[in-house]
């Protein structure tokens, strides 16, 4: 892998293939808008989660979930609730997940926090 946008791109590749083997159905990759961008949308069932993909080769910088800051979280929900509305799904149940994949040995560790964060602010559309 080249660079860091290479290693990210791959650990999202991982990640997704991870989730549609634990039984999530990918829905959109890499969703962008103004507010932000989500990884991976992807239904579990009933719920729609939104999944950040953290992805290192090592940890010389801490564990990738401890890369999810609060500011990132809150720029999570805000593109997650813009998605909801967007795609009228705003009485669905949401959570957001986070997915960890190290590529420390040759088979990447891909950890997954189911309800990774919750909304600790009303925001509204």
């Amino acid at each position: 892998m080249r660079d860091n946008q290479d290693v990210g791109r791959h650990g999202e590749k991982e990640a997704a293939a991870f989730l549609e083997h634990n039984g999530y159905r990918i829905i959109a990759r890499n969703y962008k808008t103004r507010l932000g961008e989500i990884d991976i949308v992807a239904s579990d069932q009933d719920t729609i989660c939104f999944v950040e993909v953290k992805t290192r080769l090592s940890e010389k910088f801490g564990s990738p979930l401890e890369a999810v800051s609060v500011f990132k979280q809150r720029q999570i929900a805000k593109t997650a609730l813009l998605y909801l509305k967007e795609h009228k799904l705003l009485e669905r149940r949401a959570r957001f997940d986070v997915v960890s994949v190290k590529f420390i040995s040759d088979t990447p560790k891909i950890d997954l926090i189911r309800n990774a964060f919750e909304l600790s602010q009303h925001f509204s559309y």
